[in-house]
């Protein structure tokens, strides 16, 4: 008898084996900052509204919080008598991403301008030429890239926020350090502590230190000492730490610390672009790109009584024909978010006349790369906005008025610092966390009676403390990867100069209280 033919397709078949369990994936910066706007909007509906007095530049007066009735009458423009409710309801939560965006239109364009620039530079591949050019030179000489190389890549950060760049170079990198006798954790330590000491010590980086100046109303000048002074200091104690790591491998010890063999690190290219004669223009271009943003956002005449720029502007301007060609400009040191995104955009148009190769196309692509931060300021913004509109920005204002009664003012720079630590965790986009923050801290900076600089130091710093070790970090993961370094053996390594330069930071943030 002949066995029925059985459907094996249709068969559920019992199985031991557990369902895979879903592993905990961190939420997006734009899922975490929504989340804020709903719970902000229903913050409207249970905290008091209040407000402050305000003086003749538009700043709260302490002492003079006020509470205000959520339900208010208010006279429109044609004098009828209309009932504002403050309380937002989910028309507002839906605006409110929109109109944060048109509220942080000049943050937004200036992300947008500044991807466009970068990227036409990066297809010019300038920048890796150049730093070709370096490893080159020093051959033979590998122990000297370390601090090279570190001190590039603290300039890069601290200029343009080079972070996720450096995935790039770990091709060049790690070749040479295998073949001096290294390993792959002393390349990701180079270039990690290298790009994130910059961006810790953010003199003049447009994604953190320049969106929360803005938002802080200040200019990104305001404070560049101390940062300056956390930038050097760092990278100084960061270069000693890796130089001695370094020699130890060399020596013999830490065997265990790459999951790789040395012999595949070896194995990665690491060919890089000829340094032309354009891509030189090219780098001269970028490079006196930053010179001149740093020299035209330092307050010269308002902070130190120079004004060189300001009598060269007034004499320019002044002269006839050339006056009227050159327009109404600005002088350097009064420059803005918009002067500075006119200023990288006809560097992007320079650069891409030297290059001659798709430049529309690829500022573009760079401005397209980007949209995605410009989009998170809009919906942090929007926090903001709704906070304003439900009239709780100063009732909670007041709340950390009435704290910094209880401690010591000039200890409010180093609890900032400590509370943006869990909060750059939790929102892994500085430009983000800037926008939805500024306009609270900075006002209890006056409060404290010290400057508005120094939150925005606090800011910088402690988001960068975090950037050097979080998993939610693309450019630290993505850099372990790439250099066979399992994550808990590079905290294991790393945490001494992370204390190191936290301390730093701190010490810092105290002493510019004083001055």
């Amino acid at each position: 008898m002949d066995t029925p033919e059985v459907n094996t397709q249709n068969v559920v078949k019992p199985t031991t084996e557990k369902k895979a369990k879903r592993k905990f994936k961190m939420p997006s910066a734009f899922s975490i900052l929504f989340g804020i706007v709903v719970i902000v909007a229903l913050l409207t509906w249970l905290i008091p509204s209040g407000q402050y007095d305000l003086d003749a530049d538009g700043q709260p007066i302490a002492g003079t919080y006020h509470r205000v009735e959520k339900v208010q009458e208010v006279e429109s423009e044609d004098g009828t008598i209309e009932e504002v409710d403050t309380r937002s309801g989910l028309w507002e939560i839906a605006q409110a991403p929109i109109r944060g965006t048109i509220d942080a239109i000049d943050v937004v364009l200036f992300v947008i301008v500044i991807g466009g620039f970068l990227n036409v530079t990066m297809k010019s591949g300038a920048l890796d030429a150049a730093i070709g050019r370096v490893v080159k030179k020093l051959k033979g000489k590998e122990k000297w890239l370390i601090p090279i190389l570190m001190t590039i890549f603290a300039i890069g950060g601290t200029t343009y926020g080079m972070q996720e760049e450096t995935i790039a170079f770990y091709a060049l990198v790690m070749p040479i350090m295998v073949a001096a006798g290294y390993n792959g954790m002393v390349a990701a330590l180079t270039i990690i502590l290298g790009a994130g000491v910059g961006v810790l010590g953010s003199t003049v980086n447009p994604f953190s230190t320049g969106i929360a100046s803005g938002f802080a109303e200040i200019s990104i000048g305001d404070g560049i000492i101390w940062r300056l002074l956390i930038l050097i200091a760092s990278l100084v104690v960061s270069i000693i730490f890796v130089m001695r790591y370094a020699a130890k491998v060399k020596h013999g010890e830490y065997k265990d610390d790459v999951a790789i063999k040395t012999n595949e690190l070896a194995t990665v290219s690491s060919e890089v672009p000829e340094f032309t004669g354009k891509r030189k223009a090219i780098m001269a271009v970028f490079a006196l790109t930053f010179v001149i943003m740093i020299i035209s956002v330092i307050p010269w005449s308002a902070k130190f009584g120079i004004t060189i720029f300001e009598d060269f502007n007034t004499w320019l301007t002044g002269l006839p024909v050339v006056g009227g060609l050159v327009g109404a400009m600005i002088p350097l040191g009064d420059w803005r978010l918009m002067e500075l995104s006119m200023l990288f955009f006809v560097s992007s148009i320079i650069i891409g006349v030297i290059h001659r190769h798709h430049y529309i196309d690829n500022f573009i692509d760079g401005a397209k790369d980007l949209l995605s931060v410009a989009l998170i300021i809009g919906v942090a913004r929007g926090i903001s906005v709704v906070m304003t509109d439900g009239q709780i920005m100063d009732t909670i204002i007041n709340a950390g008025e009435q704290i910094l009664y209880a401690v010591p003012g000039f200890i409010l720079p180093v609890i900032t610092f400590i509370v943006y630590l869990p909060l750059s965790f939790l929102v892994p986009s500085t430009s983000g966390l800037a926008t939805l923050t500024m306009p609270i801290l900075a006002p209890l900076a006056d409060f404290a009676s010290i400057d508005r600089s120094l939150i925005v130091t606090a800011f910088a710093t402690s988001a960068g403390v975090i950037n050097l070790i979080a998993p939610t970090v693309g450019s630290v993961m993505g850099g372990l990867a790439l250099a066979g370094v399992p994550y808990n053996k590079f905290l294991k390594r790393v945490w001494p100069v992370i204390l190191a330069i936290t301390l730093i930071s701190i010490a810092v943030l105290l002493i510019a209280v004083l001055f």
